[in-house]
């Protein structure tokens, strides 16, 4: 059974979001915080601190879908 996680990223200033999954968040978050994928919006918008990551067993098919309840939330909250 395949571990993934499910995680939030930010910039210094904490005024962009980031959801992102993984199944090696210890990779992920490094690429990030060094700009490996130039172009990127994590890139473009500094995003370099992890503020949560939870640990899931669910199949991969389901992230898109809660990534985007993710963002709509955090949308909302910063209204």
């Amino acid at each position: 059974e395949m571990q993934y996680y499910v995680y939030l990223m930010t910039n210094q200033n904490k005024t962009v979001l980031y959801t992102g999954v993984t199944n090696d968040l210890i990779r992920r978050v490094y690429e990030h915080k060094h700009h490996l994928d130039k172009g990127s919006f994590t890139s473009q918008y500094n995003i370099e601190n992890l503020v949560y990551y939870e640990i899931t067993h669910l199949p991969i098919e389901f992230f898109p879908r809660q990534d985007i309840k993710i963002e709509l939330c955090a949308r909302l909250r910063r209204r």
